[in-house]
């Protein structure tokens, strides 16, 4: 048994049909039975279809500079490990590597997404993303190409996306990109936008995808801190 048919038995939910379950090679009619899913927690459901939806969108960031690195499986191979252990990793490994031969129909892709989860869950697919290209400590333009067009799709605001970018690409004021503000913003301003992001990427508000994915938010959350912080700083905030 596979990894998509073990997490069709232990709670897939909404990856199982649509444009990803058609390349995962799930089809309406299969012997794999929706009974088996029924079961589980809403919790596991939304756990394990954001997972399967970011390995699609793992092998559509990997294909964007028409090379696969190591240390871009590395970094899926490590994540997967944290999540389900060493059997399901091996079988998704291969799964990655049959998806990475495939034509992933993005748009498609990204509309079932954005159509069955929250907005922050979408925001937290997007860290991830960035953190797969930068793997190799050096993102090119045409990962970065992709990973916009994936926020696009996925309906995230610009200036989320750009406050995303900014914590894994080098800028000038990335301090202020990462609270989604300019530079010029007013000490208020400022504030403002700090109490918006903290409470918009809370780690808690992502418990529902497991302690991994929550992991994951508390190092965005750590950045929108330290962003916060540097700007305090310089600005003698209290």
């Amino acid at each position: 048994m596979g990894i998509f048919e073990k997490l069709a038995g232990a709670g897939l939910g909404w990856a199982f049909g649509g444009p990803i379950g058609a390349l995962l090679g799930f089809a309406i009619g299969s012997t794999l039975s929706f009974n088996s899913s029924r079961n589980v927690n809403n919790e596991t459901n939304a756990r394990n279809s954001f997972i399967t939806a970011l390995l699609v969108l793992f092998a559509a960031v990997m294909k964007a500079d028409n090379k696969v690195l190591k240390s871009e499986l590395s970094f899926v191979k490590d994540f997967l490990l944290k999540n389900f252990g060493e059997d399901i990793t091996f079988d998704s490994l291969k799964i990655l590597k049959d998806l990475l031969n495939k034509d992933i129909p993005l748009e498609e892709v990204c509309e079932q997404i954005a159509r069955n989860t929250k907005y922050q869950d979408r925001t937290q697919l997007l860290h991830i993303l960035f953190s797969l290209s930068k793997a190799d400590n050096n993102i090119v333009e045409s990962e970065i190409n992709v990973i916009r067009r994936i926020a696009q799709l996925l309906g995230i605001s610009l200036s989320d996306y750009n406050s995303i970018k900014a914590m894994f690409v080098e800028d000038f004021d990335k301090s202020y990109q990462i609270l989604g503000i300019s530079k010029n913003a007013t000490d208020d301003e400022v504030k403002k936008a700090y109490r918006k992001m903290a409470v918009q990427n809370h780690p808690d508000k992502f418990e529902h995808l497991g302690e991994e994915i929550k992991n994951q938010a508390e190092v965005k959350f750590r950045a929108i801190n330290e962003a916060y912080e540097t700007i305090k700083k310089q600005r003698n905030l209290k």
